[in-house]
């Protein structure tokens, strides 16, 4: 029950914050513990192992290393929780340790088991009959060892570089004649499948590899092995001050490869002699080695995951055409469909193709249109969108592409998507060297009559066909006027030169987005005191901003409700007397990876909806451009605020944060069924008929 007090402590009381990277390491935890769930498909629980390892990869490569970067720089916390960097490497590796204790015993004990149960046999190369070892060594002789590459350490072999994320073989030789040790190092190519098949069951490659080393090293006695892989640093950034953004992003990634390292992992019990050489020659210390007592790097169970046993999976979900575009009138022009009013489309329950796509195709294509602008973070190869925007400028049209280079790991593709386009006539603009990129945003403008319109497509996701199917997200089809000309500055901010614009609608970042939705809680909280009811609701992958969260904190002392969605990082402690008791987090952990962002404010009878791009981190306020959109179409803002409900209400899926910081799984009801909200998304967008009469709105 809410209650109205005076705030008692200081709002910037560390005491009242979460760190940033233990706060991640617990939504990593709820990943895992999808995997550990007996309820989930089997092959979906491998999906889930392969997903935490995956992450935590990109955690050290990216987040750890930070951490690292700015102690040795000797910066000082930034962070609201104020935890000295020294303790926060040191809670990351207990933490880390912990789960990948965890991580191993559900492969090893739990998943492995059930697997085998079901005839998908994941086996030792000792426990294979005769004639599968046989078969096994016949395929190591032509398909494995002609593109092995031993490497050892001696007079004039310095200790070879070790590239990250590659699975290694670290070797004691020793020559039997002379009694002379080495070091030696060999990589399992990565063009190999981590799994090999031995009769029916599925081998991982390096052991076959180690059954075999007396062909690599003929002569030779292998008297220690040990399996070992490196994570290394793979962030960087560009200076402000780089003449040519392109030239600038190429050559760092040319120096990413050579980060240093940040992680070692290697199998439990490894030898000790073994794993100081190793040590020695990466220049790590103990607290960099992490050791794995499993199958050591489970991305490879994405292998396993992928087999064709449709029953041992979620069943498969096809994205339906969103309602509003399954035909009425005009012939189903998409253009005359905004007309009437906004449309708001929710990936992956409403179809990419269907919408997004088609939204520029048809302006492509479109001899009434004369120029399309285009926002690219991240896109996949089958991307339907930089073929039509090809398309364009071949026909004629003024065609824009805001490539942002600086996309983490997806640098190098984003840098051949830009090439082509240039070649094809598009203008491609690469963003501002400071700042990245990250709004979502197609603009469209059409010749009608003796005028010319703005279409805009505004989403909270990227413009890549295979994300939109796994990940939820909101995109928004509009062409009122006020929201659309703000769309138009911000392309001509971006690509011409001018001071930022002052926008009509829009919030846009970095310019005042953190001071709009603070502006926006503060009069929910003041009108509160005036006697109209507030309630504030946000659906968000992560809230870390101080300033921000202290306006909820205000909003909270001042008997507001706040519930909160966060599938990630928290950065605060709900519940708390006197700061916090009205705020409720939830966080929404399932078969698709919750990625859109929705704002909802309401006091009295007044209600604000906004969706967009934008979470409430410094480095989306701060850092980067973001355009989150007011939605005043009433039917779109009950679409919108639906989500919001359904996705408040789970009881399947859902985990809620504690004041004690832990995170708890949500339960129904005695005697209530569980009720999953990704579901009910999915039986909604099922249910819908094959066609809809065009509504007059």
């Amino acid at each position: 029950m809410a209650t109205t007090g005076t705030m008692s402590r200081d709002l910037s009381d560390p005491a009242l914050y979460v760190n940033r990277e233990f706060s991640w390491l617990d939504f990593n935890a709820r990943v895992l513990a999808l995997a550990a769930d007996p309820s989930q498909p089997l092959l979906e629980r491998c999906k889930f192992l392969a997903i935490f390892s995956s992450n935590l990869d990109e955690f050290f490569m990216v987040r750890v290393a930070g951490v690292i970067e700015a102690l040795e720089a000797g910066r000082p916390s930034s962070t609201p929780d104020r935890l000295p960097r020294e303790q926060v490497l040191g809670g990351i590796r207990e933490r880390v340790l912990e789960l990948v204790d965890l991580q191993a015993s559900v492969w090893r004990d739990d998943v492995r088991p059930a697997l085998a149960a079901e005839g998908i046999v994941v086996a030792n190369i000792d426990d294979l009959p005769e004639g599968g070892q046989a078969d096994l060594h016949s395929r190591f002789e032509r398909e494995i060892e002609p593109v092995l590459i031993p490497l050892a350490v001696g007079p004039g072999l310095p200790f070879p570089y070790i590239s990250g994320l590659s699975l290694n073989l670290g070797l004691t030789v020793r020559d039997p004649h002379t009694g002379e040790s080495r070091f030696a190092r060999v990589k399992v190519p990565r063009m190999l499948p981590r799994f090999v098949r031995g009769g029916d069951m599925l081998v991982p490659v390096e052991q076959v590899i180690a059954a075999n080393l007396g062909r690599v090293f003929p002569g030779m006695e292998i008297t220690r092995r040990v399996l070992f892989r490196v994570t290394r640093d793979a962030d960087f950034s560009i200076s402000d001050e780089a003449d040519d953004l392109l030239n600038a992003v190429e050559r760092e990634l040319s120096r990413r490869r050579f980060g240093g390292p940040v992680r070692v992992e290697v199998e439990a019990r490894s030898s000790d002699t073994l794993l100081e050489d190793i040590k020695d020659g990466l220049g790590v210390s103990d607290s960099e080695v992490y050791p794995i007592s499993s199958l050591l790097d489970q991305t490879a169970l994405w292998q396993v995951a992928s087999l064709d046993r449709p029953e041992l999976k979620d069943r498969p979900w096809e994205p339906r055409v969103p309602a509003r575009l399954m035909g009425g009138r005009d012939d189903g022009d998409i253009f005359a469909e905004i007309r009437r009013g906004d449309i708001l489309v929710h990936h992956p329950y409403d179809s990419f193709e269907a919408s997004v796509a088609r939204f520029v195709h048809e302006a492509a294509d479109d001899p009434d249109v004369v120029t399309i602008e285009q926002t690219l973070y991240r896109t996949s190869g089958d991307t339907p969108i930089v073929p039509a925007l090809i398309r364009a400028a071949e026909r004629g049209k003024g065609t824009v592409c805001l490539v942002e280079l600086k996309a983490r790991f997806d640098e190098e593709q984003n840098i051949r998507w830009a090439k082509a386009l240039e070649r094809a006539g598009v203008h491609v603009v690469y963003g501002l060297p400071g700042l990245k990129t990250h709004a979502k945003l197609c603009l469209v403008v059409r010749r009608e009559g003796n005028r010319l319109r703005r279409y805009a497509h505004i989403g909270t996701g990227n413009y890549h066909p295979t994300t939109a199917r796994l990940y939820t997200d909101m995109g928004l089809f509009t062409c009122r006027d006020d929201v659309v000309d703000d769309v138009a500055e911000l392309f001509n901010y971006l690509t011409g030169f001018a001071r930022p614009p002052q926008y009509r609608r829009a919030l846009v970042a970095p310019e005042h987005l953190r001071g709009a939705l603070i502006e926006r809680i503060d009069r929910v909280t003041e009108r509160h005191g005036q006697g109209h009811p507030g309630h504030i609701r946000m659906k968000l992958n992560s809230l870390i901003d101080g300033r921000l969260i202290q306006a909820l904190f205000r909003a909270s002392c001042a008997g507001v409700h706040v519930d909160l969605c966060v599938r990630g990082v928290c950065g605060f402690v709900p519940g708390m007397p006197g700061v916090s008791e009205n705020i409720h987090v939830l966080s929404v952990v399932g078969r698709f990876l919750e990625h859109s962002r929705i704002f909802e404010f309401t006091s009295g009878a007044e209600r604000a909806v906004y969706m967009g791009s934008a979470d409430i981190m410094a480095r989306n306020l701060d850092d980067r451009v973001e355009l989150v959109a007011p939605v005043d179409d009433p039917v779109v803002a009950a679409e919108l605020t639906s989500v919001l409900d359904v996705m408040l209400a789970d009881t399947a899926t859902a985990w809620r944060l504690h004041p004690d910081r832990s995170w708890e799984r949500v339960r129904p009801a005695e005697g209530d069924a569980p009720f999953s909200s990704q579901q009910t998304l999915m039986d909604i967008a099922a249910a819908r008929p094959e066609a809809s009469p065009a509504d007059d709105r």
